[in-house]
């Protein structure tokens, strides 16, 4: 995973945003120690105290960016990152008074915690933590919990829940639309919904996009690839209604892993889904 934003880099996601009017500054890597040179640490929470560093400072720059008036893009990497980039984005609202929505587009809840989890791997916690479940250093950046109310999230997507995992999604309050729901409904209805619900009362949305809601088909190159998942429309249609609300204040793109991707093809549509979050259009 840590190859994933050089692989989006590489399919020239600053130009082409440019292309789009916008300027774009690209702030660099965070700095992370490389796992094969220390060790994991709780088996329940690997590289934890890590993981808490680094997301750490990724809250900070996430906020600076929005404090500047512009919009964090933040390439990962695994999706533990988003514990960073919404507790920075709720920090920056939270001091006006304001609070935030969230949509999580993923193939699995990211609900879990140590005491559920089987593999002890954080980027299969973030949403858990958002919600003030997990590991305290994670839960409680800038010393409160949750980060953003469950009536404000939704998750679009799901088709992949641990047998221990399932009861966190059940209580936590966050809807959650399954590729059943999208099956039977269609992807139009499903993202009204779920805009109407990150929307209402909230400053604005951050978009966490897994790489890995998209169909392996489509998206070959990502850390844990689930068949049937959204098709290449779907997933753009998605993006392009995210950004006719204008209301998006942030985005993730995570979990592309070029190490077993095909000429970059899960890079490349990474691009192109942020370009239709930010403005592109057929016409």
């Amino acid at each position: 995973m840590d190859m994933g934003p050089s692989a989006i880099r590489l399919a020239n996601l600053g130009p082409r945003l440019a292309s789009l009017g916008y300027q774009v500054r690209d702030w660099g890597n965070i700095e992370v120690e490389q796992p094969e040179h220390i060790r994991p640490g709780a088996r329940n929470a690997r590289y934890l105290p890590q993981i808490a560093h680094r997301v750490t400072r990724l809250a900070g720059l996430v906020a600076d960016a929005l404090a500047r008036r512009q919009l964090p893009l933040v390439l990962g990497g695994d999706h533990s990152v988003a514990v960073g980039s919404v507790s920075g984005v709720a920090r920056h609202f939270r001091a006006r008074k304001k609070r935030i929505g969230l949509l999580w587009i993923d193939a699995h809840p990211d609900m879990n915690t140590p005491e559920t989890s089987t593999s002890g791997n954080v980027h299969g916690m973030p949403l858990a933590c958002l919600l003030g479940m997990g590991p305290r250093s994670l839960t409680h950046l800038d010393g409160y919990a949750p980060k953003v109310d469950p009536g404000s999230v939704a998750v679009v997507g799901l088709r992949d829940v641990d047998q221990l995992e399932k009861p966190h999604v059940r209580q936590s309050g966050v809807r959650v639309f399954t590729m059943r729901h999208i099956d039977e409904r269609g992807m139009r209805a499903v993202m009204e919904e779920a805009l109407a619900i990150v929307t209402a009362g909230t400053a604005g949305f951050h978009v966490s996009l897994d790489m890995d809601s998209v169909d392996p088909q489509q998206a070959p190159g990502v850390g844990t690839p689930v068949r049937g998942g959204l098709s290449y429309r779907e997933a753009h249609l998605a993006m392009e209604m995210i950004g006719d609300t204008r209301k998006m204040t942030s985005l993730d793109v995570v979990e592309v892993n070029p190490v077993i991707d095909e000429a970059n093809r899960t890079g490349l549509l990474a691009v192109e889904l942020v370009m239709s979050a930010l403005g592109k259009r057929i016409l």
